[in-house]
């Protein structure tokens, strides 16, 4: 990607950031997610979101709750 970051290639980029970071649990980013589905570099924005444990927001398609769920399945299966 050269000097280029992967959030300067993202779908969200100029976005509404309200977007992905939604009110309550009970709103599911859908609206995110839709924009995240065929982002190039959804898989790269997921795994900043779990290395670093970004603790609110969508990233990479997930929500905070989805993110912990992979979290632990990895946990797991190391």
């Amino acid at each position: 990607m050269g000097t280029t970051s992967w959030r300067e290639l993202g779908r969200c980029k100029g976005a509404d950031p309200v977007v992905f970071y939604p009110e309550d649990d009970e709103d599911f980013g859908e609206e995110a997610k839709a924009i995240c589905a065929p982002c190039p570099v959804r898989e790269t924005c997921l795994e900043h979101a779990l290395v670093v444990r970004e603790k609110i927001g969508v990233w990479g398609g997930y929500t905070a709750k989805e993110r912990r769920r992979i979290i632990r399945q990895r946990r797991r299966a190391s």
